[in-house]
């Protein structure tokens, strides 16, 4: 019998191959097609540290197989090694033999040490001199020199040496760490490029052709790169942690020497060298991938932002507005009269950044809530709210310290806020606080007006500029006590009330979803129309799939449009010949949570913080809120429409787990993201 389950491990390596994907598109602007490569490379550096890492350690202690697909770890580890070592070898591949000679061939070359002209050699003899060689330290080893402790994802060299040292001592092996510090890609002065080039030498092979020059009385018989990939996961015990900031601060200084999971060699690499590499770290052949360049490619990602090349990038653009917010004035006035959804990148995030910023400003605001995941560095958010805290409003702000990679700095982030003299409540241990809100109290007329922002995706002003996402403003009365509910339970951890206009997790979420999907099923088997769509990152909730199947064979139409993961199989006959399964990858990263369900001709929306998966049913604080408005449920409805008709950026899932990219043939090409941003965004004025 068919497993019905899709391995997540499996199905996520499926989406970092699409992302590679778009980098081998011809269609596509050629350094964004760069950008798409580092990338890939950004997402299976993240693959290993997480996901492979926790796969290794089940195989290291003999954990049954896991999951619905009831897959032992082995056998999932052996068709991810078959699948990455086809998917690293396309990346250097393609850098190779398109890459790198189309952007020589558009004025941007990288340049191999063979290619260097004399002043060219000259200016990288004086910047390795002076700018290099001051930050490396070369090591050689012996019983009292151990091997030195490499930090994850950094760049290394192994170098074979011949000779005695200055203390009369053979040296067979040495060693040349690269600091962080030093840019991996290097840029030459226009006066020693050819005409019209911009030129770019990489660090590696600076310091491959001048290492000679690091061990001074020893012979150098050969210098290759390599980077380790560390396991990366942090353990935080909840039983037994009595300072989450502490314990987390101590568990990122270990997480930068973790196990090691992944070696990346220099193809070039003498076997010996390579077995090492191997024994020294504890890896085996299979963990080793051997590179045709760079072992960090996404360091290459400098490039793509580089001025005079605007033919190699998608065009510009700027974000609109929607028609309540483009005549101006308060934003409180504004949402006196209406509610706002907004439709990033393709409309502005600043609304959002005014939002916070006005209550931050204006004297009649008491009070300011917000739960921040994500923010990045140097967040306008972050400002505003330090602001309100600085002039005597109440703030309170529930920070998330166990976003992955980002804890250092929502510590940081937090310790800012308490020193303003906000309120600072982190995430529950073993439950994320995940929920996007902010809520605003504020005396209008005598009386208190609840003022609520509410969002699919992150308060990150950057990625609002990549990610697709909604975001709600409002002052309804309901669903700002239903948001005040809210914010009390994640501050005080009481119960809290029935709520009217949103579904919460790890309470009422996940079985309001199976109610509706139920639903939909019984409606299909009483002879009515049933359909429902999600648009989700992922889905490998295994109850939610079940009943997502037991509504197929009742004959609920079912269409998911899945970014990433998605652990259910379509297509299979007699349990999910009704559900269509397609991602969407393109310029922008899908990111927006939608539930539509027909529910016999009573249309329900609803947008949400939470995708189908265990984690975001039970184990996070999720936030769920229902669409009401004629205008904005028809909104949505056609942007979900319209995902389903894309053929330009769409995947089809198959019931073996593979993707099978759509094209036009004789329909008319149809891009949702590009219609966005003809329908939403603005033309980018480009000035002289």
């Amino acid at each position: 019998m068919q497993n019905t389950y899709i391995n997540r491990e499996l199905s996520l390596l499926e989406f970092h191959k699409r992302v590679l994907a778009q980098a081998e598109d011809r269609d596509i602007p050629l350094l964004e097609r760069v950008r798409f490569l580092c990338i890939s490379c950004t997402n299976l550096d993240e693959f290993f540290e997480i996901r492979v890492s926790g796969l290794k350690q089940r195989m290291e202690i003999g954990a049954p197989a896991q999951g619905p697909e009831n897959v032992p770890a082995q056998e999932i580890m052996d068709k991810l090694r078959v699948g990455i070592s086809a998917m690293v070898e396309r990346q250097y591949r393609l850098l190779n033999d398109e890459l790198l000679p189309q952007l020589a061939d558009a004025g941007v070359r990288f340049l191999s040490s063979s290619e260097w002209s004399k002043k060219q050699k000259s200016w990288l003899d004086k910047y390795f001199t002076e700018q290099v060689v001051p930050v490396l330290t070369p090591l050689t080893f012996d019983p009292a020199r151990p091997f030195p402790r490499v930090l994850n994802k950094s760049l290394n060299f192994i170098v074979r040496l011949h000779g005695k040292d200055a203390f009369g001592r053979r040296r067979h092996r040495g060693m040349v760490q690269a600091p962080r510090s030093l840019p991996r890609v290097i840029q030459l002065p226009e006066n020693i490029s050819k005409s019209g080039e911009q030129t770019f030498v990489f660090l590696s092979s600076l310091i491959r052709v001048n290492v000679e020059r690091l061990f001074p009385g020893l012979d150098v018989d050969g210098c290759y790169q390599f980077r380790v990939t560390r396991n990366s996961n942090l353990y935080v015990d909840d039983e037994e942690v009595s300072d989450l900031v502490h314990a987390l601060e101590g568990q990122l200084a270990a997480s930068r020497y973790g196990a090691a999971v992944r070696i990346e060699i220099s193809h070039q690499c003498p076997n010996d060298l390579r077995e090492f590499l191997l024994d020294h770290f504890n890896l085996t052949e299979d963990d080793a991938y051997m590179v045709d360049g760079p072992v960090n490619l996404n360091r290459m990602v400098t490039v793509c932002d580089i001025d005079g090349h605007p033919e190699l990038l998608y065009p510009p653009f700027t974000p609109g507005l929607p028609s309540e917010l483009s005549g101006g004035g308060s934003i409180f006035a504004i949402l006196d009269k209406k509610n706002v959804l907004l439709h990033h990148p393709y409309q502005s995030f600043a609304p959002v950044i005014d939002f916070v910023g006005t209550a931050a400003a204006d004297p009649d605001v008491l009070a300011i809530k917000q739960t921040l995941y994500r923010t990045g560095p140097d967040s306008p958010i972050v400002d505003h709210l330090v602001t309100a805290a600085l002039s005597g409003k109440e703030v309170t702000v529930v920070i998330e310290l166990m976003a992955r990679f980002d804890e250092a700095a929502n510590i940081a982030l937090a310790n800012r806020l308490q020193e303003a003299g906000a309120h600072v409540v982190y995430g529950l241990i073993g439950f994320k606080t995940h929920a996007k809100m902010t809520l605003v109290v504020r005396r209008k007329q005598g009386k208190l007006v609840r003022y609520m922002h509410l969002g699919t995706g992150n308060y990150h002003h950057g990625t609002a500029s990549v990610y697709t996402d909604y975001g709600y403003l409002s002052s309804s009365r309901r669903l700002g006590e239903d948001v005040h509910q809210l914010f009390l339970q994640l501050t005080s951890l009481t119960q809290a009330k029935e709520m009217t206009r949103m579904l919460a997790s790890p309470f009422s979420l996940f079985d309001a979803l199976l109610e509706k999907i139920r639903r939909e099923t019984e409606h299909a088997k009483s002879g009515k129309t049933a359909r429902l769509i999600a648009k989700v990152n992922a889905l490998n909730e295994p109850q939610l799939i079940t009943a997502l199947y037991e509504a197929s064979q009742a004959g609920v139409q079912v269409d998911l449009i899945l970014r990433g993961i998605c652990s259910l199989r379509p297509g299979i006959k007699g349990v999910s010949e009704n559900i269509r399964v397609r991602s969407i990858v393109g310029r922008f990263l899908e990111h927006s949570r939608v539930y539509y369900f027909l529910n016999d001709g009573k249309e329900e929306f609803y947008c949400s913080s939470a995708d189908l998966m265990d984690r975001n049913m039970f184990r996070r604080n999720e936030s769920c809120f229902e669409i009401r408005q004629k205008k904005m449920k028809d909104q949505i409805r056609h942007d979900l429409e319209l995902f389903l008709a894309d053929n330009l950026q769409a995947w089809q899932l198959n019931a073996d787990g593979s993707y099978t990219r759509l094209v036009p043939g004789n329909d008319t090409p149809v891009s949702a993201q590009q219609t966005f941003l003809e329908t939403l965004a603005l033309p980018k004025l480009v000035q002289d």
